[in-house]
């Protein structure tokens, strides 16, 4: 994820894969026109974002648009593909191999930044939209799919963890189609979670729990709650989304949460941007997470990794005890 302020543009499109048009005039890009071909009525540029990034706070929510019966092609393959952290040695082989054999390459701007130049050379069309368009991002996908492209749609990290394969299953439901015809995959990629203990040393070789901190899509009480019941039950906590210019409140409210329930001397994990060229590394006491939330150490591309009350620092690295130490000699 990224703090990114814009706001999605819209632009005239024009289809160029020979189904219905009518509406394509709606669809919102940035970069790319669509060429799905079908109706796309469903990304009227009269929805506003309601996830933070934008000015506006209508939460007036896109609507998918075109069915099944909107497309006239024998339908192609869409894959959901993980990226992984960021960097291209960081992706698995089976998502470099789904991406070189993808025709299309549908993804949030930030992450198709993120494509080696083999994938993006290779690709006949990439199209990009920057934060918040997740309903119609991943329509486009569905859309090009439908009208016979093989197409990939992207993330970091994996597609199962905070990311869009269930929005794409929900979405082929929606028109009509089945994830059969598509011949729907998901190509799993490191999650933020286990890239970003890896530069730490070993904080979640225990029971663990992953909290998305600033998801425009829980209210905050939910968050709250799963926030308590982790910190006060002893899990190891990875955090993900920590911090938005939106939503300072929720940072504030988790570093009061996470010190009632645990010794301030806990330590914390804390991984900015991990894998890419501005990573930064830090471990902190709990304590110290506080005065950390108006740093550019915390962001959205951060990742908290909180211990529990048998996790302790050895050699500049974060340990949990797995219980082996109560079976072997060792």
């Amino acid at each position: 994820m990224s703090t990114d302020n814009t706001t999605e543009a819209s632009t005239d499109t024009e289809s160029k894969c020979g189904a219905s048009t009518e509406d394509a005039e709606a669809e919102r890009s940035t970069e790319t026109s669509s060429k799905c071909g079908a109706s796309s009525s469903s990304a009227s540029s009269s929805s506003s974002s309601s996830c933070g990034a934008s000015s506006d706070d209508s939460d007036e929510e896109e609507e998918v648009g075109a069915t099944v019966d909107d497309f006239d092609a024998d339908p192609g393959q869409l894959i959901a593909v993980g990226l992984g952290p960021g960097q291209p040695d960081g992706m698995t082989a089976k998502a470099r191999s789904a991406l070189l054999d993808a025709e299309h390459i549908v993804g949030y701007t930030t992450y198709v930044e993120l494509l080696p130049d083999e994938v993006v050379e290779g690709a006949d069309d990439i199209y990009n939209t920057p934060m918040c368009g997740e309903v119609s991002r991943t329509e486009e996908a569905i859309d090009r799919a439908l009208a016979g492209n093989d197409v990939a749609i992207i993330g970091s990290g994996d597609p199962n963890v905070y990311a869009l394969a269930g929005l794409a299953l929900e979405i082929i439901e929606s028109k009509g189609a089945t994830a059969s015809m598509l011949e729907f995959d998901v190509v799993p990629g490191v999650p933020a979670a286990q890239s970003c203990a890896a530069r730490v040393g070993a904080p979640l070789v225990n029971d663990t729990v992953s909290i998305s901190l600033s998801d425009h899509l829980t209210d905050m009480p939910t968050i709250e709650s799963r926030l308590h019941a982790a910190a006060k039950e002893g899990f190891t906590i990875s955090i993900y989304n920590p911090w938005s210019r939106k939503r300072r409140e929720n940072y504030a409210k988790c570093c009061e949460i996470l010190l009632e329930h645990r010794d301030p001397e806990t330590p914390v994990g804390v991984v900015h941007a991990a894998g890419r060229e501005d990573e930064q590394v830090e471990i902190v006491e709990l304590q110290e997470l506080p005065e950390l939330g108006e740093t550019d150490l915390v962001d959205m591309t951060t990742t908290l990794l909180v211990g529990n009350e048998d996790t302790y620092v050895w050699d500049d690295r974060m340990v949990t005890p797995r219980g082996y130490e109560t079976k072997y000699d060792y």
